[in-house]
């Protein structure tokens, strides 16, 4: 993998490499890219997924290989990990924010005025102002107080703060490293900004490249709805005219009646009232923009007169920045919400849906939004990172089917924009998954209904964890039904039982991890987060193949975009969803070379219909079978091995 990921960076070529667990792939391709940085072709960006992989190259890998590469590179590689600003305490708002809370919505003897208080003292001791840092961390709405989004910033030059600003200060170190590791959001939002947010640089290593679609998708989204005009609103104040924030209001509640009318999920006609009342959204909020951005530009005016910033106003040039960011986001939907539907339903490049809390009557619940989101994001990622940049993208799971194709497709790899070749290699995996590892179908089975799990699968998932000895991961494809199950079996199992919402995530897989007979229920987020190596995990149950909802309003609009070009959308869309979450489920048994196991999936399906041999052949190659006896007796001399002697 490492020679491969070098002929890429220095030939100029993408490459996708998938690497099964345990081959070491940050290691196969961090040399390469600290190699290059050395000969000075540098630096290279890398980017992760997910906050733990993040840690594990910044804390552990990288600073292992910069001392172990000091003398054949000739001096020590620096790196540094950069993330959205937002992450970073921001010492202008931080100054204008009271200690005890008083200007927010909650009391300041409140638990939440308590964690602003907590805030404020350890912004006196940190170094680096990142949320992370701060133990035990605080909830969203106490760090909200104290940070900013990236458009929110007045800007360095601007703020009193400039030179301290906790997020410059971690750009400086990124601009100075060898390797620089960021996460996916913050690569879309540099390939996609005018003004870069990473240092310059020409390679790009991708880990946990799976989940790069659903990152920038999610980054190029926008909503809309009543509370998001209120809080622009409110954020405006006096930045802008009374009359004509009073009309904004106006069009925001005027929204309210007709979202509530609808029916959730996608859209694919535009109701003219909700595109009259849109219209008014988008246009008075873009006059309130103008007013703003006014007052702002005069405030940044006063903040570098008299021998530069320290001598405006930060307080009030921060809150015209924040409001400017609100209303132009409103504009900027809202335009995007009533063009979507200006082409023909073939043709349109965005989706469109409407979300609401099943009782959307309940005071508590959130109002029902809108939602835009592009339809694909392969020509945004061919056009603004492959096209410029060389890439490197690596996971456990990248072919599915046995082919690189279907992510290359997503990621538009194949696009005429691109303009270079593209490779795909799987390196492989340490482990004999045939001998240590056994993939049991329940094919006796009844299908899986829309009404929970049937009682023949509780009767099942019961003698396969007994069989197990407790040691079970059970992955479900809905909250509803990792609930259920564990309601269940709690009384009629003898091994302790944790589900996913009895704490946090974190604390849960710690406790599963250290009881070998405690068994662990979730949902999706256990299917790609959980790494228990050893005796506490001898079973990975997954109830259903975990197919997008039918009413999923992106898949639902791409499988009807790849039936309309005449290909196969179920294929494409569903099946090819199925098989990345099936494999990165059944990806959770084998973490180190002496473990052994049984992934089981209840769905019967998997061997019965004809999509079941694509699926299988995303999987792991475990030995297979449908016997129920032959897997409960595996499981049964594997509990007895993991006995303690005597």
């Amino acid at each position: 993998m490492a020679q491969a990921v070098w002929d890429a960076v220095t030939e100029g070529t993408h490459l996708a490499v998938q690497a099964g667990t345990g081959t070491g792939k940050s290691l196969a391709y961090l040399v390469p890219a600290l190699q290059l940085a050395a000969d000075k072709r540098g630096p290279v960006v890398v980017s992760t997924a997910t906050i733990a992989l993040q840690r594990q190259l910044v804390e552990r890998d990288l600073p292992r290989l910069a001392g172990a590469l000091h003398e054949p590179l000739g001096r020590t590689p620096e790196f540094a990990i950069l993330k959205g600003r937002n992450n970073y305490l921001c010492l202008n708002k931080l100054r204008t924010t009271p200690e005890d809370g008083q200007d927010t919505l909650f009391e300041p003897t409140s638990p939440l005025g308590g964690h602003i208080k907590r805030v404020h003292a350890w912004a006196n001791s940190t170094t680096t102002g990142d949320r992370d840092e701060l133990v035990p961390g605080v909830p969203d709405q106490a760090w909200r107080q104290v940070a900013v989004a990236a458009m929110e910033c007045i800007g360095a030059q601007r703020c009193q703060f400039g030179v301290q600003c906790f997020s410059e200060r971690a750009r400086r170190i990124a601009a100075e490293a060898d390797v620089v590791v960021t996460n996916h959001a913050l690569l879309a939002i540099d390939a996609l900004s005018e003004d870069g947010i990473l240092p310059e640089h020409r390679v790009v290593i991708v880990d946990e490249a799976h989940e790069l679609v659903d990152r920038v998708t999610s980054v190029a989204s926008g909503e809309l709805s009543v509370t998001t005009v209120e809080l622009a609103v409110r954020r405006s104040g006096r930045l802008a005219d009374e009359s004509e924030l009073a009309r904004l209001s106006e069009a925001g509640n005027a929204l309210g009646p007709l979202l509530v009318a609808m029916p959730a999920g996608r859209m694919d006609r535009l109701d003219p009232a909700l595109a009259a009342s849109l219209a008014v959204v988008r246009d008075t909020a873009v006059a309130c923009a103008a007013q703003v951005r006014r007052v702002a530009n005069a405030k940044n005016s006063d903040a570098d007169s008299d021998n530069g910033a320290g001598d405006g106003d930060p307080a009030t040039a921060g809150a015209a920045q924040t409001a400017l960011v609100a209303l132009e986001e409103i504009g900027t939907t809202a335009d995007r919400l009533v063009t979507a539907f200006e082409l023909d339903i073939d043709e349109r490049e965005e989706v469109v849906w409407l979300e609401r809390p099943e009782d959307w009557a309940d005071t508590s619940a959130r109002p029902p939004s809108l939602h835009v989101a592009p339809l694909e994001v392969g020509e945004v990622l061919a056009e603004h990172l492959f096209a410029e940049r060389t890439v490197v993208l690596t996971s456990a799971t990248l072919t599915l089917g046995g082919s690189f194709t279907p992510l290359a497709r997503q990621w538009g790899l194949d696009a005429d924009a691109v303009g270079t070749e593209w490779t795909g290699i799987d390196v492989g995996s340490p482990f004999a998954h045939g001998r240590s590892g056994i993939l049991y179908v329940a094919k006796h089975l009844p299908l899986p209904g829309r009404d929970g799990l049937p009682p023949e699968y509780l009767e099942e998932l019961r003698e396969l964890i007994e069989a197990a000895g407790g040691r079970t991961l059970g992955l479900f494809s809905s909250m509803r039904a990792a609930k259920a199950a564990a309601a269940a079996l709690r009384e009629s199992l003898p091994y302790p039982l944790l589900c996913q919402g009895d704490d946090s995530t974190m604390q849960l897989v710690k406790e599963f991890a250290e009881s070998e007979e405690t068994c662990l229920f979730g949902t999706l987020s256990l299917w790609q987060g959980v790494d228990v190596p050893g005796p506490s995990l001898r079973l990975v149950v997954i109830d259903r193949i975990p197919f997008p909802r039918p009413d999923d309003p992106l898949a639902s609009a791409r499988t009807r975009a790849a039936d309309s070009r005449g290909g196969s959308g179920f294929m494409e869309v569903s099946a090819s969803h199925a098989a990345l979450l099936l494999a990165q489920g059944a990806g959770r048994l084998l973490r180190s070379m002496d473990d052994r196991g049984v992934v089981a999936v209840l769905d019967p399906r998997l061997v019965t219909k004809r999509y079941g041999d694509f699926l299988r052949s995303s999987l792991p190659p475990f030995w297979q079978t449908t016997d129920p006896a032959v897997v409960r007796a595996a499981l049964r001399r594997l509990s007895t091995s993991d006995l303690p002697p005597g």
